[in-house]
This record gives structure tokens, C-alpha cells and sequence, in this order.
């Protein structure tokens, strides 16, 4: 039995690199759950807040982000319906890790001379 490998779901990882990416690797994931770092929001304005997020991509990732325990959804028994979307413990955790990568990637920006002037 090779114990490197984990499972999860329906799926096997061969390293904990490649299981980690597939929870938060898609660019819309790690966007959601860095609109999220602040507390809880509302469906509409969470999707709103990401650029070119379109509707269909949205539902399949906060879905998956769901399945996998990292973000949670709360639905108020209002009229029109409220749902609301915040991070799990574990979907916190990955708020300095997600930080990091922002700062990298501004500083990779600024240094290879990237950002667009503004008008």
C-alpha cells in the first residue's frame, strides 16, 4: 500500500501539491474565497466583486468550494429567498496563503514593469 497517495472523493493524488491545487487551483476558487476573507457575503454581490465571473462559472465554484468544506451556505427562510456564503475554518486557512500569492504577484507585476499606466 503506498501511503503518499491520497484519496479524496473520486479521485487520487499522488502528492499533496497537486491534491491542495485541485481544491483551490482554478483562478476562480482562489478569487472567491479571497472576496470572502472579509465575512460573509451574498450570492449576487460575491460574483459581482469578480471580474468576468459568469454565472454558470460561479455556481460550479462555489459548489465545489462547498462539497470540499471550505466555504459555507446559509439560506435565510426570507421572501425573496437570501443566501449568503462565508468561509469554514478550513477555507480561512488559506486566506494568508492566498495573501501571499497577491503579493507575489504584485511584486512580480511592479518589477517586470507590468502594471498599465493610469489615466
Amino acid at each position: 500500500m503506498n501511503l503518499d497517495r491520497i484519496k479524496y472523493q473520486d479521485k487520487e493524488f499522488n502528492c499533496s501539491l497537486a491534491f491542495a491545487l485541485h481544491l483551490i487551483g482554478d483562478k476562480y476558487k482562489s478569487l472567491i474565497l479571497f472576496h470572502l476573507q472579509d465575512g460573509p457575503q451574498r450570492s449576487g454581490e460575491l460574483q459581482k466583486s469578480i471580474t468576468d465571473l459568469s454565472n454558470r462559472m460561479f455556481t460550479y465554484s462555489i459548489r465545489a468550494l462547498e462539497k470540499d468544506k471550505l466555504v459555507k451556505r446559509t439560506v435565510y427562510p426570507v421572501t425573496p429567498p437570501k443566501v449568503e456564503y462565508e468561509l469554514t475554518e478550513e477555507g480561512e486557512s488559506l486566506i494568508p496563503i492566498i495573501l501571499q500569492l497577491d503579493k507575489w504577484g504584485q511584486e512580480f507585476a511592479k518589477d517586470h514593469h507590468l502594471y498599465a499606466p493610469s489615466e
